[in-house]
């Protein structure tokens, strides 16, 4: 299922696979997040019973549908007979590397928050973009 180059089937694939693996990770993690990013068990039940609660979740779901259709795109620079799953491994990590841990470490810093939320947030996009990588290495572009 391609089209204009890009396996949108594969992208699709990518970001809700990457859309419950950051569930599961978060579900884990969410006490030690809650926690470093100051918040209380009330504030944060609070803020569910708030309108538009939801809405963070359909943010992540659309930026991950972003993110695995650039990751594809860079793969497909990649060239004939390269879209493996061990380049697709590799290039969701330099992503990782390159752009989403430098961020988190500067914003982090500057924004005086807990180191913790590197680790936690941090680990959380390391998993999604090896997960999309490899998706799409296996699938395609």
């Amino acid at each position: 299922m391609t089209f204009a180059g890009v396996n949108y089937l594969a992208i699709v694939i990518a970001a809700i696979v990457a859309w419950v693996a950051g569930a599961v990770w978060y579900t884990i993690l969410g006490k030690a997040w809650t926690q470093a990013q100051g918040l209380s068990a009330e504030k944060m039940h609070a803020q569910r019973a708030k309108p538009g609660a939801y809405l963070p979740f359909i943010y992540c779901f659309v930026a991950e549908l972003v993110m695995a259709w650039v990751l594809a795109g860079l793969m497909a620079h990649l060239g004939a007979g390269q879209v493996t799953l061990l380049n697709g491994i590799i290039s969701g990590a330099f992503c990782w590397l390159g752009f989403v841990i430098t961020t988190l470490l500067v914003n982090t810093s500057f924004a005086m928050r807990d180191m913790r939320l590197i680790w936690i947030d941090g680990g959380h996009w390391l998993i999604v973009l090896l997960l999309m990588g490899a998706i799409i290495g296996l699938m395609g572009v």
